[in-house]
């Protein structure tokens, strides 16, 4: 039974976008924790907020550039030129 790519491509893909979420998340508010223990202060909520930002960004830079990716492919399949419209059109 032959598998297709693209499946394996998603899950992965899948796969990534959760742990590029999740990382940051856990990383801030593990220091924010240690810190507040450590100090006595409150950094765990300020570090938390800190952590959705970046893994918000991580994620939206995994999933551009699998969309470049995947619209790049579809050029090539699909055999038209890479040249966008907008160049099509200031070439006239």
């Amino acid at each position: 039974m032959k598998y297709n790519k693209e499946v394996y491509r998603n899950i992965t893909l899948i796969t990534q976008l959760g742990i590029q979420m999740m990382t940051p998340i856990f990383l801030c508010v593990a220091v924010g924790v240690f810190l507040d223990n450590r100090f006595s202060t409150y950094f765990t909520l300020p570090l938390l907020v800190i952590g959705i930002l970046a893994g918000g960004r991580n994620t939206y830079i995994l999933a551009s550039s699998a969309s470049r990716q995947t619209k790049r492919k579809d050029r090539k399949e699909d055999g038209s030129s890479p040249i966008c419209e907008e160049e099509k059109q200031t070439d006239k």
